[in-house]
């Protein structure tokens, strides 16, 4: 059934995701060998790329500290993501780096497989996704439902808000599990550990960014707050954990390059995990660059925006990085700060990697649940509660099982099986609509335009014994059932049946074998068959097959040569006799 699907997605979508090589060229590219880039341009792209960059910093470490890494692996991962996903992708304004939506699977990776796992996982996600940009497979990812998409970011948003209480609450937990229910076990087990100095903090950051976006929403709300919060804590001495207490001093300097040691148990055991981290960075990058080209009318490149996303996963990997892809509120950042091009995504990732080498003390000082306040209103953002409940109001019932399955599964299970279960039911939904869409039916019009094209003359004796039926939609093995039917429901078999497929755009292996089978059903019944309106990609299928030459070539252009043709074929046999 699988090999079915994906046999028949790979023949309907050929047409549309072999990549022409223009669509691999990275956009900065384009820029340098059009000449178009003006100094007025660098400046627009120097000072959005400095907005973003201190954008960036706090979310970086929160995110790769929410996910069980490090500040400097958060860091890291948006240097190296941020400069090699501008410099190579297929987005103008995309600016790339750790996610939320990457914070749930990073965090199970690592109690599994530890660090070495996880970048091993990061370096296979990188290759499958070029793999995914070269192949062209793109613009096929875009055609996941909302459902999906929207079942497991609600569900991440969940999760992340989940792993916060922690922090948020500073509660004494050595060892908090990863599993969503066991978690809030734990946390209702130590909530007489509960600190109302971090709770204070942590609620004053997300009050901070609440009136940040509602007064002043040109400033960056996170980093006005935490710088805000951390200046307050350190002024005032307030005892809380803080960076630097949880994880010691962050170095000075960038990490050394450092390949993770291949051993083939550990490509097996993360195989599913890299699937994951492509899979989602493959969805949230495309989205990222549809909602940049909403804001701005540009048209990104899918494909080299896959590419891209791959290469900046392997070298965020080579030093030690966590898994990154386009991420949407930095990208939007980007776009109000004024970028021109990609050069503001490369100047972004160098004021982190300024950061990194002049100011990392700095951030030790930063209060942990200060960057907890920030995550839960990421999480809250990414949530899109308005969609979810949108969906579930006013979505067909097909759609909302699969937006709660897929909610269920991420919150419950883990993202993995999510994901790839999320990827299940997009391609059944995809085949539930397009068996709704195609079809097998007698033609109520083929007697009318035969009796036209014949000039208002009464029509033959052997006309009437002309069955024709019109196939509807791509022919695959959702519609070969309904043609081996057609035999059946006849009350008398026909002289000719001429199946009319100017409807047809596309014919999978299993639609191949029905129509062989049916070929060969009517010759025991000397029933000839005809078809007519063959469009390309299923004209080229059926002549290889060796399907015309069974029907010794009466293919006709459309339904009124093949009608005149077989009336004539018929006239004729008529006399001889």
């Amino acid at each position: 059934m699988h090999a079915r699907m994906h046999l028949y997605i790979i023949i309907y979508m050929k047409s549309r995701i072999i990549p022409d090589p223009s669509s691999l060229q990275p956009r900065s590219f384009e820029l340098l060998r059009k000449g178009a880039y003006t100094g007025n341009d660098f400046v627009k792209d120097l000072l959005a790329g400095i907005t973003v960059g201190v954008v960036a910093l706090p979310l970086a470490m929160a995110f790769s500290i929410a996910a069980g890494g490090t500040p400097q692996q958060g860091l890291v991962t948006a240097v190296m993501a941020g400069f090699f996903g501008s410099l190579l992708g297929g987005s103008k304004f995309q600016i790339s780096g750790p996610t939320g939506a990457f914070v749930v699977i990073i965090y199970g990776i690592i109690a599994r497989q530890g660090m070495d796992g996880l970048l091993i996982a990061t370096l296979l996600a990188g290759l499958m996704l070029i793999g995914m940009g070269i192949s062209g497979l793109g613009k096929l990812i875009k055609y996941i439902p909302y459902p999906v998409t929207t079942g497991f970011t609600t569900g991440i948003g969940l999760l992340i808000f989940t792993q916060q209480i922690k922090d948020f609450l500073g509660l004494r937990i050595e060892h908090p599990s990863p599993e969503f229910f066991e978690r809030w076990g734990q946390y209702f087990e130590n909530i007489a550990s509960f600190n109302i100095t971090a709770l204070g903090i942590g609620a004053l950051t997300i009050l901070l960014i609440l009136l940040v976006r509602k007064f002043y929403p040109a400033i960056p709300a996170s980093v006005a707050s935490v710088a805000l919060v951390t200046l307050l804590t350190v002024l005032a001495r307030i005892p809380v954990d803080t960076v630097g207490s949880r994880f010691g001093a962050i170095p000075a300097g960038f990490p050394p390059f450092q390949f993770p040691a291949l051993k083939w148990s550990t490509f097996r055991a993360v195989f599913s995990d890299a699937f994951t981290i492509a899979m989602l960075a493959a969805i949230e990058s495309l989205l990222s660059a549809v909602v940049a080209d909403g804001m701005t009318g540009d048209r990104h490149k899918a494909n080299a925006e896959l590419v891209s996303q791959g290469i900046a996963n392997i070298a965020s990997a080579l030093f030690g990085g966590i898994p990154a892809t386009g991420a949407i509120a930095r990208t939007a950042t980007n776009i109000k700060a004024g970028a021109r091009s990609p050069v503001s995504g490369m100047i972004h990732a160098l004021v982190l990697l300024a950061f990194m080498l002049f100011l990392s003390p700095v951030a030790s000082i930063i209060p942990l649940a200060s960057l907890a306040g920030v995550l839960i209103v990421v999480a809250f953002d990414m949530s899109d509660l308005e969609r979810f409940v949108r969906i579930i109001k006013r979505a067909p019932r097909s759609d909302i099982i699969v937006l709660l399955t897929t909610f269920i599964i991420t919150v419950v299970i883990d993202l993995t099986a999510a994901v790839e279960i999320g990827v299940l039911l997009a391609i059944l939904l995809f085949f539930k609509r397009m068996i709704e869409v195609s079809g097998v039916k007698r033609s109520d019009v083929a007697s009318q335009l035969f009796l036209n094209e014949a000039e208002e003359q009464p029509i033959p004796r052997h006309a009437k014994d002309i069955e024709v039926f019109e196939i509807t939609g791509p022919f695959f093995f959702g519609v070969a059932d309904m043609l081996q039917d057609t035999l059946f429901t006849l009350e008398k078999t026909p002289h000719v049946f001429l199946l009319d497929m100017q409807q047809v755009p596309a014919i999978d292996a299993t639609g191949i074998v029905a129509l062989r089978s049916f070929i060969e059903h009517c010759k025991k019944k000397k029933v000839a068959c005809a078809l007519c309106g063959l469009q390309e990609q299923p004209s080229q299928a059926l002549e290889k097959a060796g399907i015309l030459k069974m029907i010794d070539n009466r293919v006709y252009a459309n339904l009124n040569e093949g009608l005149t043709a077989l009336q004539k074929e018929s006239t004729g046999s008529e006399a001889e006799r």
